[in-house]
């Protein structure tokens, strides 16, 4: 009997977790007697069939390693001409019974259309560091991320302590504010900015204000795609999934510019961009991302096919990839009630200790 084949790809950006991952699924299918097929680069490998043999040797020790060693695009095979023929049949040339797919919502989209429309044998991996899939409670790459962001905003507050400056970092998070928010609150920022909302400008430099009258600085953390009101956006370079290619001047270096009008208070931006991507996996990504793996080909080698795994209640659970691709998880109210909470709290204390200096009460 001819040994079972599982393929594995992963798709979009790169995040710390993914090695984890496709180590989990290969050392699970070689304990089952099942052979694991690494894809190069996301559907362009199935596209052009790229493929090679993934061995014990090649992922005894990848779990501590960032990136992911079967690299990665972003390509849709629905943006190519005969794209998911080709994927189809690809998979039937490296005589694939299952594929694993580790992707965020575009690369899990593809999957969940190739399922439904060639009931391809697939299975999701939900991996971003936006943590923006709303059928999981988190997704590895995102505590990496926000480990990562959380020491740029701290290393950048000690510089703006010392130079009398407010200090804006801009984190990645194209859709969804999960990245800002937990760095914000994580490193103690005086300011935070989601795509969730426009930013108030006004309320935002009487923040800085305050916080610049406690501390003689003060700390903004924003997301790459918020909206800044007076800021039109320029010519947009689009990627095959309908996203703006992020590449212009960025929001952290407007925001300054801002902050500086409304405070007369020199302000510093800095963008950490894809260092969030890279370096070794956080412990809780490297746990998250094994598992996942693990149970992915479990779910492959049974034969249950069009399903994503999802951490809920700590558990690896198989969600519909329909239901995992259907709808963004983004920041709630209940979320963005407890930044105001904090932030204003501040403020709101150090308005009182001003007063009561001038007014001896």
């Amino acid at each position: 009997m001819a040994k079972r084949r599982i393929g594995i790809l992963t798709g979009g950006g790169d995040c710390p977790g993914l090695n984890p991952a496709i180590r989990g699924a290969v050392l699970h299918s070689s304990a089952h007697g099942a052979e694991s097929i690494g894809i190069r680069n996301g559907w362009k490998g199935l596209i052009e069939s790229d493929a090679r043999v993934l061995r014990l040797n090649d992922v005894a020790e990848i779990v501590v390693k960032g990136g992911t060693i079967l690299g990665t695009s972003r390509t849709n095979p629905y943006k190519k001409e005969n794209g998911p023929a080709h994927v189809m049949s690809t998979m039937k040339k490296l005589k694939l019974d299952a594929l694993i797919v580790m992707g965020g919502e575009d690369t899990l989209g593809v999957a969940s259309k190739l399922f439904e429309e060639h009931k391809a044998p697939v299975i999701g991996v939900p991996k971003t560091m936006d943590n923006d899939l709303s059928a999981t409670e988190y997704t590895f790459g995102f505590d990496t991320a926000v480990t990562v962001a959380t020491d740029a905003a701290e290393r950048l507050r000690d510089t703006g302590r010392s130079h009398g400056r407010i200090m804006v970092l801009e984190v990645m998070g194209r859709h969804a504010g999960w990245v800002a928010l937990f760095t914000g609150i994580a490193a103690a920022a005086d300011y935070v900015c989601l795509p969730e909302r426009p930013v108030d400008v006004k309320d935002m430099a009487a923040k800085l204000k305050a916080a610049y009258a406690r501390n003689g600085t003060a700390l903004v953390v924003a997301s790459e795609a918020i909206t800044l009101p007076g800021v039109h956006a320029h010519h947009k370079e689009i990627d095959d999934f309908g996203h703006e290619i992020l590449k212009e001047r960025g929001v952290a270096e407007r925001l300054s510019e801002a902050i500086h009008k409304e405070t007369g208070v020199e302000t510093r931006a800095a963008v950490i961009g894809h260092i969030q991507r890279g370096g070794p996996p956080t412990i809780f990504d490297r746990i998250l991302g094994t598992r996942a793996g693990v149970k992915a080909s479990e779910l492959a080698l049974l034969g249950h096919f069009g399903y994503m795994v999802a951490l809920k209640a700590d558990k690896i659970v198989p969600v519909s990839l329909k239901e995992a691709t259907a709808d963004l998880k983004t920041v709630n109210l209940e979320w963005l009630d407890l930044l105001d909470t904090l932030t204003s709290a501040l403020a709101g204390e150090t308005n009182r200790r001003v007063k009561a200096l001038k007014t001896g009460v």
